[in-house]
């Protein structure tokens, strides 16, 4: 089976009571650590508590991280076609990525949290027409980023008319383009055509195995929960304080087990096994969802300890 070096990344669900405090200082470990990109999901609307976690915009905060950092890559993983029209994201991501000096990256896909819609006023249409209207999203950011002179699209979703393809990223051809999904035909044709990665949340080594299968070609990879110690126990007391954030009704130990089906979770040798695992089946990097993110501790394992294992 192809295998490659598998890669790791940061990725944060910024939804969920991260401060701009809280993101200077994941910023900074992350530079200082060694950890090379930082992903956060995009989102207005917290799933554990509404009234008191703050959810600042993903883009104003990856421009003005862009603005305070050095080295760091940023993006999102993924920002909802329902969101923004494509225009004005592609807007946004190049703006970032002249504030970074070329170190964006932009991941895209359908939306899915309809409370958030609903709170907030955007659209939220079907599955099916929210999968059109990312992938004519897809397109038009592509087109935006690499075509010179202006651009005409007509398509069920979006017109543009005469549209100045600016502003044109700093990095060249284009910011590299991320498409989420779980391997359906929606995700996967776009994708293909115009997308330089694949990425699918929560899969187990052999689920990525199966869908990675279905992009060949482009760069694949996972978005999937982190939990690190230097040792096993200190991973469980981490994994203690995850699992009293929300209402269980299984106790620890199974819930444990069964979030380390699906997650990469342990010591620092066993999360370096367990990204073996996902090296194995030809994953280019692994995005490592740090729930507990106050906790700095993780960012420094990854950078110092983590990475350093996996390196060729």
């Amino acid at each position: 089976m192809e295998t490659t070096t598998v890669d790791v990344a940061l990725m944060i669900e910024g939804q969920e009571g991260v401060t701009w405090e809280h993101w200077v200082a994941l910023a900074d470990a992350c530079e200082r650590h060694g950890v090379g990109t930082l992903f956060r999901s995009d989102h207005y609307i917290s799933q554990l508590d509404e009234d008191a976690n703050v959810a600042h915009d993903a883009w104003t905060a990856i421009a003005a991280l862009a603005a305070s950092s050095t080295n760091l890559r940023l993006g999102t993983m993924v920002s909802p076609a329902t969101f923004r029209p494509p225009t004005v994201l592609a807007n946004a991501a190049a703006t970032a990525d002249h504030v970074s000096g070329g170190r964006i990256e932009l991941g895209l896909g359908a939306g899915w949290m309809e409370r958030e819609h609903r709170a907030y006023g955007f659209p939220f249409p079907e599955t099916p027409v929210r999968v059109e209207m990312f992938a004519e999203q897809l397109e038009i950011v592509h087109r935006l980023w690499t075509e010179e002179g202006r651009v005409d699209f007509r398509g069920r979703h979006y017109t543009l008319e005469d549209a100045p393809a600016q502003p044109k990223p700093v990095q060249r051809p284009r910011p590299p383009l991320i498409v989420g999904g779980s391997g359906g035909r929606g995700t996967v044709e776009p994708a293909l055509r115009f997308a330089d990665e694949y990425n699918t949340p929560f899969a187990s080594p052999e689920e990525a195995a199966r869908i990675k299968a279905k992009v060949p070609g482009l760069r694949f990879s996972v978005m999937t929960g982190f939990l690190v110690g230097e040792t096993h126990e200190e991973m469980r007391e981490r994994a203690h304080e995850l699992y009293s954030r929300r209402p269980r009704e299984q106790g620890f130990d199974d819930w444990l087990a069964a979030y380390s089906e699906r997650a990469v979770a342990g010591s620092v040798e066993e999360v370096v096994a367990r990204l073996r695992d996902y090296e194995q089946v030809g994953c280019d990097r692994v995005l490592l969802q740090h729930l507990l993110h106050t906790d700095l501790e993780p960012v420094r394992l990854l950078g110092q300890a983590v990475r350093p294992a996996l390196a060729p």
